[in-house]
């Protein structure tokens, strides 16, 4: 019985030493796992939580941000190219759809008398028809009067010179405006008219169709007045 006990104990220490064994072994090969297992957690894709955290930066992510960037600079850049070269040539544009100014030789200059009775002073128009392209003219001729005591420029009236485009065949006039000579005495005699068109320096030279003489002045300055393009009417 004393063996069998024997036995028996011999067994039971041969089981606790197999199961210390393979707690052993369990946990080498646990630990073994482990390490193994460390490296795929640190080289994990981005897709991770770990990968999410901290982004490398030469993920698709970063790179794609970056890129975009550049790409919509260059855009910005090429675009406002573009339009100042389109503001340029809507410049060039409105410069050359204007009106070229009226020249003398495009037009015809005729002067008539235009006195209305009860005026206190007198009147000769002066129109400009033309006979060329439509032409745009603005502001005041240049009047002078041939006199027998030498030329007598004309001095403007001060009234607003409106701006017109003078269509092809059509004319406008101004007024010259003079006082009546009722000295009594000769006067100063008008022997001729020269006129130039606003703008322009080449005169033309009529012939005189008012009255004959001015009266004679103290020398204040010129009795003789003249209104911008329009101040005598316009006709067709």
């Amino acid at each position: 019985m004393f063996g069998n006990r024997r036995k028996a104990v011999l067994v039971s220490a041969a089981l606790v030493v197999g199961a210390s064994l393979m707690t052993a072994c369990q946990g080498s090969d646990s630990d073994s796992d482990a390490a193994k297992g460390a490296p795929a957690v640190q080289g994990s894709s981005p897709v991770t939580s770990a990968g999410n955290a901290a982004t490398p930066p030469g993920s698709p992510t970063t790179g794609g941000s970056q890129g975009g960037g550049k790409s919509s600079a260059g855009q910005t850049s090429g675009s406002g190219g573009q339009a100042a070269t389109g503001t340029t040539g809507g410049g060039g544009s409105a410069d050359g759809g204007k009106t070229a100014k009226c020249r003398t030789d495009d037009l015809k200059i005729t002067a008539i008398d235009g006195t209305i009775g009860g005026d206190r002073d007198k009147t000769v128009a002066v129109t400009f028809k033309n006979n060329g392209r439509d032409c745009a003219m603005t502001g005041y001729a240049g009047v002078d009067l041939k006199t027998s005591a030498g030329p007598l420029s004309a001095k403007r009236t001060g009234e607003e010179a409106p701006s017109i485009v003078l269509k092809s065949g059509t004319s406008v006039s101004f007024g010259i405006n003079y006082p009546a000579n009722e000295s009594g005495g000769s006067g100063v005699g008008i022997t001729g008219l020269q006129v130039t068109p606003p703008g322009e320096t080449k005169t033309v030279t009529l012939q005189w169709p008012g009255a004959a003489t001015l009266p004679v002045t103290d020398g204040a300055g010129s009795p003789v007045k003249v209104g911008p393009i329009g101040s005598a009417g316009q006709g067709g």
